[in-house]
């Protein structure tokens, strides 16, 4: 990794950069597809590696990563950037004429650290602004609007399932109550009501950090977004390409290892033959789940939870 890759990324750093140009085993003429752009991080590195016959397509739904990717990289030919969500993948690609022949996949999960650091997304109770939370702010319900009417019950089952958040039900109780008075349309104002029902905290931890991450899996859908996505990666991927996944919660990881692990036969000992009716393997996972080193987490803090995923489709 050089330091012209390295500059332009001074404000947002690529989870786990080098690990996944090892796990994508870029080739030079091969071609790729980066189902998160972002910001460009991962998407640049892999270009660096690629020569005049290679490819990379980079998707993303969130319109200020699409131009970003089309203003960054409009005069590299090799380079195609397509507005969808990743669950969307064949859709994006097949009119491009890859579907089969794609040599490795990137699904780099969760929220950017820029949509983080602009107020006006409202992702993040550091900030204040409007409570949105969505990805493509031109489509779905904003999570404003999911809490002006959001039965109280619903509302606590999103924050425990998605946050594990202990006080869903008197958070819930809590917006209910509020809304009726007025309605919650900042992040602060969110925040701020959180913390007066969690009495409780967790160190290091603001009050409001489960419930906006429920929120946002919700406003985004996610968890159905990555399932929809992992049988699709299977047909994308020529035979021998890889798919390298990192999560950032454990939801999404049990989603991805509870995918690998059901399209892989089981392990047999040698002396018992495969049955005739058993399904061959689709996937041969690359190595444990990995983990980013001490080093860059005391770059990028953001890292910590990242768990990167790799397997290889066989047939």
């Amino acid at each position: 990794m050089t330091a012209a890759i390295n500059a332009p990324q001074a404000l947002h750093l690529p989870v786990m950069l080098d690990e996944v140009l090892t796990a994508l085993n870029v080739q030079s003429g091969g071609i790729y597809v980066d189902g998160t752009f972002g910001r460009g991080g991962h998407s640049a590195a892999i270009l660096a590696r690629l020569g005049t016959e290679g490819r990379l397509i980079a998707l993303d739904r969130d319109p200020s990563a699409v131009a970003e990717a089309r203003c960054r990289f409009a005069h590299d030919a090799r380079f195609t950037m397509v507005h969808s969500a990743f669950s969307a993948l064949r859709a994006a690609l097949e009119p491009l004429g890859v579907w089969g022949k794609v040599n490795g996949l990137l699904l780099d999960l969760g929220v950017s650290s820029p949509q983080l650091d602009e107020a006006e997304r409202g992702f993040s109770f550091m900030r204040d602004g409007p409570l949105d939370m969505r990805m493509d702010p031109s489509c779905g319900e904003s999570a404003a609007e999911v809490l002006a009417h959001i039965d109280e019950a619903q509302l606590a089952d999103i924050l425990w399932r998605l946050g594990e958040e202990r006080f869903s039900r008197q958070i819930a109780r809590a917006v209910v109550a509020a809304r009726s008075e007025t309605p919650i349309t900042r992040t602060g104002q969110l925040a701020e009501l959180i913390s007066k029902v969690v009495f409780k905290r967790e160190p290091g931890k603001h009050p409001a950090t489960r419930s906006f991450q429920a929120l946002r899996l919700w406003v985004n859908q996610e968890l159905a977004e990555l399932e929809a996505v992992l049988p699709q990666a299977h047909e994308a991927l020529a035979i021998g390409g890889r798919l390298a996944v990192i999560s950032f919660h454990s939801l999404e990881d049990r989603i991805v290892k509870q995918f690998l692990r059901g399209e892989q036969a089981p392990e047999l000992p040698p002396e018992i033959p495969m049955m005739v009716e058993q399904p061959p393997a689709q996937w041969r996972t690359l190595g444990r789940a990995g983990k980013a080193s001490a080093t860059e987490v005391s770059q990028n803090p953001r890292s910590r939870s990242a768990v990167l995923r790799v397997a290889e489709r066989l047939l």
